[in-house]
């Protein structure tokens, strides 16, 4: 008997474990690395700190912008070239803001990084791993998030060490080379050429789905997106201002840095309790649950201070808690709106995701600002992350 033409050209688990691959480099030095830059730009430039997170915040709304078209493209013509051209994008970018001297270039330079971020981190892996797997994309994306847990954990060390050895400006070169020569080449030669697989799935959904715009205009989405939106401004505005916010309550830069690191075991920890324990329930029951947990670790960090038992409890139950909500907001869309047109839909609802990604460090640094210190973030962060649970919950209580 003939293959199927439905049938995907390479094997999927190939695909995950090239997509593993490159969510770490991905993350690691287009979303991880800023927080080591901060400082260090700031020094030579004399740019404030409000301004310098402004241009990263920016190039979240532009992911977020990019996150629509970046899906639809995906279940039309398949991940290969649109993952690869934005590795290559993003390479180009990186090598551009080594050489950026002046703000307007620099804030230009973060806009280009946004789509590239738009093109290769999470949410285009997903769709690619939905229309590989089918029902099955829980196991796939569950292995993907498990290994890009440690993106952070790799690349913030890595980066400290990286510019402690060669300075910022080759430290982003050298991130530059790893996007271009890693992530470039497995996303050209590992993942799917065309959508046509996408037929397969829309047959296993039960036919043709609703349009995009019927689907985005009910309660459910827009309750979810909500809650999705205010539990990633929360998690945002930590994960960019962890390392100073850490210094600032006595830790030296050293431990602050891998205190911060321990962050992504943590989700990886989470991960595994998901596709463990947690696959005895609904997803829908697991990611509620994590959705209290960050509200819970926020309160643990404010009175934290600069004890390291309480502070490694927050890690502990904040990297857990994203950790479980990656996975969640890659399968919920799928369960509750099915698999025909996963990437439009799951596009939609990451364009509001990621603009409250770029919002949460801008706003945890006005807040900042204002204050004189983190104590006013925390407790703001841990009330946008409580009325985050809320929205879920009345998401999935009918």
């Amino acid at each position: 008997m003939s293959a199927s033409h439905d049938t995907p050209p390479r094997p999927p688990w190939s695909v995950i474990w090239a997509l593993s691959v490159t969510q770490i480099v991905s993350w690691g030095s287009l979303f991880y690395a800023i927080s080591l830059l901060i400082a260090p730009i700031e020094h030579q430039f004399g740019w404030s700190r409000d301004a310098i997170v402004g241009a990263f915040s920016l190039s979240m709304v532009c992911s977020g912008l990019a996150a629509y078209p970046v899906g639809v493209m995906i279940d039309r013509y398949g991940g290969r070239f649109v993952m690869g051209g934005g590795s290559v994008m993003a390479a180009v970018m990186l090598a551009l803001l080594s050489h950026t001297t002046s703000l307007p270039a620099f804030y230009a330079v973060w806009i280009g990084l946004g789509i590239a971020m738009g093109a290769v981190l999470y949410d285009p892996a997903f769709t690619v791993i939905t229309a590989c797997f089918g029902a099955d994309a829980r196991k796939g994306i569950t292995v993907l998030t498990l290994a890009g847990g440690f993106a952070s954990t790799v690349f913030w060390p890595l980066t400290q060490l990286l510019i402690a050895s060669f300075g910022w400006q080759h430290a982003l070169l050298i991130l530059a080379l790893l996007n271009l020569a890693v992530c470039a080449p497995l996303h050209l030669l590992c993942l799917p050429k065309t959508g046509a697989h996408m037929a397969r799935d829309k047959r296993e959904a039960g036919g043709d789905a609703p349009p995009v715009r019927d689907i985005v205009l009910t309660r459910k989405f827009l309750f979810l997106a909500a809650s999705f939106t205010t539990n990633m401004l929360a998690f945002s505005a930590i994960s960019i201002h962890l390392i100073p916010l850490l210094s600032e309550r006595g830790f030296s830069m050293v431990d602050a840095v891998w205190l911060a690191a321990i962050v992504g075991p943590m989700q990886v920890a989470g991960r595994v309790a998901e596709y463990t324990v947690g696959a005895r329930f609904r997803v829908t029951q697991v990611a509620l649950v994590a959705f209290m947990l960050l509200p819970v670790s926020l309160l643990v960090l404010r009175f934290a201070n600069a004890q390291w038992g309480l502070v490694l409890l927050f890690v502990t139950l904040y990297g857990a808690s994203n950790g479980i909500m990656t996975i969640a907001r890659g399968l919920i869309p799928a369960e509750i709106f099915g698999r025909g047109r996963y990437g439009a839909v799951n596009g939609a609802l990451a364009a509001p995701v990621l603009a409250s990604r770029s919002l949460g460090p801008l706003v945890a640094a006005v807040i900042w600002s204002a204050a004189g210190n983190y104590d006013a973030v925390i407790w703001a962060l841990a009330a946008v992350s409580l009325l985050s649970a809320i929205s879920f919950y009345l998401t999935v209580k009918n």
